[in-house]
């Protein structure tokens, strides 16, 4: 009786530790994970450790542990001069290499054809890359008149398109007052001013979607809708028509289609944090 009863204890003990060491190797991945995010997110600007702490509440000896690991490991790199961290040449490899096959057109393309046949006019997926936006799918309905006013892998400035603007009215107005600053010549060459700009995106905030008229293409007009693909990318879909086809009472009804399809969409495929 003896003998069982040390078997079993024993068995007890290998357990335990297996379990805790699985649940503590998921929690090392989720925070490298956690930090790769953090990374992109702030690319532009770069890291310092302290804001890292901030961000995450992880420990400094924790953070600065995982982040030398990825540093090394080259999906992250540190200047020498200023001591921020910044995306490396092996997390520009990854994204390179999703982007060969466009996860995110195949993801949404079902979508994408869908608003096509409800809508009879061209429409296009972009994805928020900075301050720009990166076309990725253009579909074509069966209407004898298309519009091209963006191809696939061409990037523009937000607020310029109607997927852009509405990618763009979900940053806060001193956030987007700064990114004016920063591409100011790009958006005068537009005719585009700050106070313009603020003026759409407000509407495109009240109403849920972005509306342009005349903006990249003379006589062409387009309606757009944006939402989040998890916690990194914000995608927008948005439909391109000849203005007459598009005037102000058919903006809002595609508008209000567009919104519709697109929170269904999320709401039956995503799961978001």
């Amino acid at each position: 009786m003896q003998k069982p009863s040390v078997e079993t204890n024993a068995t007890t003990a290998n357990v335990k530790p297996r379990t805790a060491t699985k649940k503590t190797g998921t929690q090392s991945i989720e925070r490298v994970l956690q930090l790769l995010r953090l990374a992109t997110q702030y690319e532009s600007e770069g890291l310092l450790l302290q804001d890292i702490l901030e961000e995450t509440g992880l420990e400094r000896s924790t953070a600065y542990r995982f982040m030398s690991c990825l540093v090394q490991e080259r999906f992250l790199r540190r200047d020498p001069v200023s001591k921020r961290y910044f995306l490396g040449i092996d997390a520009m490899q990854l994204g390179l290499a999703a982007m060969q096959s466009s996860p995110v057109a195949g993801l949404l393309k079902p979508l994408i054809q869908r608003l096509a046949r409800l809508s009879g006019d061209t429409v296009f997926l972009v994805i928020q890359q900075g301050d720009y936006c990166l076309c990725l799918h253009r579909e074509h309905s069966d209407f004898p008149v298309r519009i091209f006013t963006v191809s696939v892998g061409e990037k523009r400035l937000l607020g310029l398109g109607a997927g852009g603007l509405a990618l763009l009215a979900r940053k806060d107005d001193s956030t987007i007052a700064q990114a004016y600053t920063q591409h100011a010549k790009q958006y005068q060459a537009a005719d585009l001013t700050l106070d313009a700009l603020l003026t759409d995106v407000r509407l495109t905030r009240e109403t849920g979607y972005s509306q342009i008229v005349d903006r990249i293409t003379t006589g062409v007009s387009g309606v757009g809708y944006a939402f989040p693909l998890s916690t990194l990318t914000m995608a927008a879909i948005s439909f391109g028509a000849i203005n007459s086809r598009l005037d102000v009472t058919r903006r809002r009804e595609m508008g209000q289609i567009l919104a519709t399809e697109c929170q269904k969409w999320v709401t039956q495929n995503l799961e978001l944090v």
